[in-house]
């Protein structure tokens, strides 16, 4: 008989804080606003004396400061402040069913629950049942263990997606769920939208079991492996926890430990809450011909002119496989559109050629979001600016299982305020 563990999961033990305002209580996920100091100082702001993850968390715009060492130290000390008071509510054992609301009105579903980190593994070319979809940066690495390692409880922003067009797992959980009352309610911080959650547990934890069972067998590659979850956001956040996990049941010869399983947001890759935005490239170089040339030979696709940004921009819009350029030459700026017939994410077959091109030129690359920076950066001269196209989710995780991890700076999950929050906690070393 199939048990949870088939999967990768682990049913949690989930600390709730018991009578503080989600609004002061959650704050956003430490990789955001990394340049945006003032953003941080506003959230510490609104949290006051109030308990807040935000006394939980290094947010990584404070990753170079001078006081590192000492913000960890506070950080571990105040975990086990939590632990010791009255913050937390008794351990509810279960997964919860997350609605979030975003700024944008977007309504994004969620299922938070544990992972097995023997399940995941970050590694290119993995056939694991939890695989990492961008590059991992291994120098990534260091800075979060030093929080992670000997932390008393953990909070996820980490988000993993699944592929269900049946919606049999999230959505159909919350189905269930949603005539109980809620766990938690409450808008978040800094006008990023409302949050709900309501507890999984009992029987429904057996439609939960049932749907995975369905995705698993959907899921089978080629190969036969089978691919359960893809890491939509916080990669590094997850090798980081795989990471000191290795690192203690070595040490300890332990087989089993809370450390060995990590708090995560499972999302739907087809949630219509859940959006995908292309990261577009631009190219720092004069030989804006040569790279049309160039990319067009290696995607076997051929190039046509559009009028004006706007009907490039529509076209590749419209389209999985097609991208615009745009560069200025001789006091003209020309709008080109590529057309190929590949049937990868088109990210994973464009950044190779991209790279060896900048490689032979010596070209610096850099990545822009939003349309019209790259119709801005395109109208200079030496400055060749690529639109790409919408990440098509129905080949996202076969392209992941048959080519490996995207190229870094693949898509972006939503805007910066939808990135998932801290709220919920867990027991981990004691």
């Amino acid at each position: 008989m199939k048990n949870f563990a088939d999967y990768g999961i682990e049913v949690p033990k989930i600390l709730l804080p018991k009578n503080t305002e989600i609004s002061k209580w959650s704050v956003i996920a430490c990789d955001q606003y990394t340049q945006d100091a003032d953003y941080w100082k506003n959230v510490e702001k609104e949290a006051g004396t109030s308990p807040s993850t935000l006394n939980l968390i290094l947010p990584e715009v404070y990753l170079s400061s001078p006081d590192k060492a000492d913000r960890i130290k506070c950080i571990k000390e105040k975990m086990q402040d939590y632990l010791n008071s009255d913050v937390f509510a008794d351990p509810m054992e279960g997964f919860v069913y997350v609605e979030r609301k975003t700024a944008y009105g977007r309504t994004r579903k969620g299922l938070v629950c544990a992972i097995d980190l023997e399940d995941y593994e970050w590694k290119p070319f993995s056939k694991a049942l939890i695989r990492a979809t961008e590059a991992t940066i291994v120098d990534r690495i260091p800075p979060r263990k030093e929080i992670r390692m000997g932390a008393p409880i953990e909070s996820p922003h980490i988000m993993l997606l699944v592929n269900d067009a049946e919606k049999a797992l999230v959505e159909k959980t919350g189905s269930l769920v949603k005539n109980n009352a809620p766990l938690y309610e409450g808008d978040l911080m800094q006008k990023s939208g409302h949050i709900t959650g309501w507890a999984v547990n009992g029987k429904n934890l057996e439609s939960v079991l049932n749907a995975l069972e369905s995705i698993r067998q959907k899921n089978i590659q080629r190969d036969g492996s089978e691919f359960m979850f893809a890491v939509g956001d916080g990669n590094h956040s997850l090798a980081t926890a795989k990471a000191v996990w290795d690192e203690y049941k070595e040490k300890t010869g332990l087989t089993d430990s809370p450390v060995r399983y990590a708090l995560v947001e499972i999302v739907n890759i087809f949630d219509e809450g859940l959006t995908f935005e292309p990261i577009h490239r631009v190219l720092f170089s004069s030989k804006a011909d040569e790279l049309v040339e160039f990319t067009a030979a290696g995607l076997e696709g051929k190039t046509e002119a559009c009028k004006d940004f706007e009907s490039l921009e529509k076209e590749v819009a419209k389209s999985k496989a097609d991208f615009g350029f745009v560069f200025t030459k001789d006091g003209s700026t020309k709008y080109l559109l590529l057309r190929t017939s590949i049937t990868e994410l088109a990210v994973s077959r464009i950044q190779p050629l991209l790279d060896e091109f900048a490689k032979k030129e010596n070209a610096e690359m850099d990545y822009i979001h939003g349309s019209d920076e790259v119709k801005r950066l395109g109208e200079k001269e030496a400055c060749i600016s690529m639109l790409l196209p919408p990440i098509a989710k129905d080949s996202f995780f076969a392209t992941i299982s048959s080519r490996g991890p995207l190229p870094r700076k693949s898509f972006s999950m939503g805007e910066a305020s939808e990135k998932r929050f801290y709220l919920e906690c867990r027991r981990l070393f004691s």
